[in-house]
Parts: C-alpha cells; structure tokens; sequence
C-alpha cells in the first residue's frame, strides 16, 4: 500500500470525518445543564472563577476531611460532584475528583465553563518517558501529543495541542521560580486514551521527541480550551515509570495534596496577574 493510499484511508477513519470545527454543536452544555436544574430543582449560582480537576480525588478526599470543602449548591453536572474550598491567598475555588480520562474531562470542562468558570487546572497523576530525576515531580505541560479521540472534535488534524495561552504559561513558569515553589519542568506530554496500550515502542517514540511524561487528559483540554478560546492549564504529576519496578506510584506528603495545593496557589498567584496584564490581552488564543 502506498503513502496516498494509506492517507486516503485516514481519512476515512469516522474520527476525522464530517468535522466541522467552526459549525455550532446542536446539543450544548448550557442547554444540558438548564434541564438539569430544572429537574432537581437546582439554584443557577455560578461555580468559582478558579477550578481544578483532581484525577485521582487525593486532593478532594483530603479538603473534605480536613478542611471543610463543600459541595456547591448550583454544581447541576449528572456525572460528578464540584466542591468548593479556600485557597490560600485567592478565596474560593472549585474542585472535581475523579475526571479521569480525555472525554470525561472534556465533559466537565464544558460545563465548568457555562458555569462561570474563568480558568480551569488540572493536575493528574503522570508516568515518567524523559527522566527528569526521580519521582514525585511536576510537569507545566505547554503542548500535549494528541493520541486520543476528544481533541479532534475541537481542532483540525495535528501532532500537537499547544497550551492555549503561551504568555500565561510563561507568567506561572515564573511564579513557579520562587525558591519556596515545588520543582516543576515544563514541556510535552503525550496523552493516551488507552493506558495499557503504552507499548516499548511507543515510549520510545514519545522519548525521541523529547516527550516528558505520559497522561490522559492535556491534549483534549488544550484543544477545547484552543477552539472555545478558555483558560485552561494542564500540569502532569509524574509519579512513577508505569510499574517497570517496585514501590511506583508515591506522590510523597499526604498522597501528594500537600505539593499539588503548592501548585494550586502558585498557579492562582499567576492567573490573578496575568489576567489583567497587557500580555494576556495581546496573546489570548481566539475561539474558532
């Protein structure tokens, strides 16, 4: 089979067809989440102009327990619960656990942003593909390899989804210098939809690119938050080389809450000064 016939076939794949990214979708969230309301006869309150998604609910466990997180009254999502807590030095913020996955989280994303959300973090568990040091560290992802499905509803065919606001990248990149902030690296990662799937050869294809870690939810974020024109932030939270040895997955201090919050308010520090800066005007990504 030659190359143009096997490109001819791409394009064939349902995944790449019939894609028309600036045509509105006929079912909205705005929409989904009015009847819902309705239904359970929910407040219209908007949720926290500051969110986060929390994978692995380490994060939501622990704020629940310990610090008095809540659920929010207005939260009209059927498929996940938002609790609301204090950031130190920002106020209230929103908080999902269990958003595992391209879709799902584009789901809540969706929804999140109808909802009142300004901008949107996710900070989720990542396996190791360039060694950056041992685990537990940070990665700032700004571009994320589209191996899934979810990011090519929202943006033509493409290797990458760049993080939508590259100056608000960089304005956290320097909050994150502060020598009281966790380490973080910033660059790639690859997002999967198929986590035992992550064959030797696909790793080292993902390392040859300079790929630093592997996770499940950036691509498909970057490219809603790219073709919504949102402010959306991925961070990989790289915990293990994917069980290759013993004593993997350790997140450090209190499964990683205590380094994860670390991140929350750097990143919210960030936010509220790049939100008002001339950079953030300038550089905004537009909605397709």
């Amino acid at each position: 089979m030659n190359r143009d016939s096997k490109t001819a076939d791409v394009a064939k794949c349902p995944l790449f067809m019939h894609k028309s990214y600036t045509e509105e979708s006929i079912f909205r969230a705005e929409n989904l989440l009015r009847e819902s309301r309705r239904q359970k006869a929910l407040s219209s309150e908007n949720v926290p102009s500051l969110c986060f998604l929390d994978p692995d609910d380490d994060i939501v466990r622990h704020l629940v327990s310990v610090a008095g997180a809540k659920p929010h009254a207005g939260w009209a999502c059927y498929h996940s619960k938002l609790f609301t807590f204090d950031l130190a030095g920002y106020g209230l913020a929103g908080l999902i656990g269990g958003v595992v996955g391209a879709p799902f989280a584009v789901l809540v994303a969706e929804q999140l942003f109808a909802s009142g959300c300004q901008l949107l973090v996710s900070i989720t568990s990542a396996g190791q593909i360039v060694d950056c040091g041992a685990p537990p560290y940070f990665v700032l992802i700004d571009r994320a390899l589209r191996d899934e499905g979810t990011s090519y509803h929202y943006l033509p065919v493409s290797d990458f989804a760049p993080a939508p606001n590259p100056s608000l990248i960089r304005a956290i990149e320097a909050e994150l210098r502060a020598p009281d902030s966790t380490l973080v690296h910033t660059g790639a990662s690859w997002t999967t939809d198929a986590p035992y799937r992550e064959t030797a050869d696909a790793v080292a294809a993902a390392r040859a690119r300079g790929i630093l870690a592997v996770e499940m939810e950036a691509a498909a974020l970057y490219a809603f938050a790219r073709a919504r024109g949102k402010d959306v932030v991925c961070y990989a939270h790289v915990t293990n080389a994917m069980a290759q040895a013993e004593r993997d997955f350790e997140k450090g201090d209190l499964d990683g809450v205590t380094a994860s919050l670390g991140i929350a308010t750097a990143t919210a520090r960030a936010w509220a000064r790049w939100r008002t800066s001339e950079d953030a005007v300038r550089h905004r990504a537009p909605a397709l």
